[in-house]
């Protein structure tokens, strides 16, 4: 119970902090030509094509005891083995994918639409407000959906940035590692069961407003 209740809790922090990044970078991305566009898009996918662990390992270089590291242990952040390092491995670990989804909604709404927008009236921003997004508005319920359920099962980033540690930074995944390790083949398999329900009802959820729809 403390590892489902962890997990639901940070998943949906991540998730918030990803859609919340997504939105301005997907809509960056599809609408604006600028020097690097190319390389930022590599770099934004290359998450995708890591194993979890690697990308684990250069999230603990990164915050472990790097200049950024210190930086923020100064200021009293503490992100290696803690429970907001599982957010952080959560949100790099999910961050590509929802980036991904958002920019290709955007790419499937004519600029036309905006371009009219513009011409009666609303500037940039009121015309992303008022028209772009409500537009939008399945690509993002879409990724919000992918975005959490990747979120529920990171696992190798979480282990390696936050650690394994029982009743602590203890998520779902970890669980299911940590009782396999143990032995405990039937605390493993309910961790299992319960990470395969929450999958299918996030799937069943997107289905459905698919469905709807249409």
């Amino acid at each position: 119970m403390y590892s489902l209740k962890l997990s639901i809790i940070t998943s949906s922090i991540s998730t918030f902090l990803v859609i919340m990044l997504s939105i301005p970078i997907g809509y960056a991305l599809s609408r604006y030509q600028f020097l690097g566009k190319s390389v930022i898009k590599s770099i934004l996918d290359l998450p995708m094509a890591f194993p979890e662990l690697v990308l684990g390992l250069a999230l603990l270089l990164l915050f472990g005891q790097s200049f950024i590291g210190k930086s923020l242990e100064d200021i009293g952040i503490k992100i290696v083995f803690t429970k907001l390092g599982i957010i952080v491995a959560q949100f790099f670990t999910a961050l590509p994918y929802a980036v991904r989804v958002i920019y290709s909604a955007y790419e499937e709404i004519n600029p036309r639409y905006e371009l009219v927008s513009r011409s009666l009236g609303y500037n940039e921003l009121e015309t992303f407000f008022n028209v772009t997004l409500p537009l939008a508005k399945n690509g993002l319920f879409a990724s919000t959906i992918i975005t959490f359920a990747r979120c529920m099962g990171a696992f190798g980033a979480v282990l390696i940035l936050a650690g394994g540690s029982y009743m602590n930074t203890e998520i779902l995944p970890i669980t299911l590692y940590l009782n396999i390790s143990y032995g405990n083949l039937g605390m493993a398999i309910t961790s299992g069961i319960l990470l395969i329900v929450i999958s299918f009802i996030a799937i069943l959820v997107f289905e459905k407003f698919e469905s709807y729809k249409r």
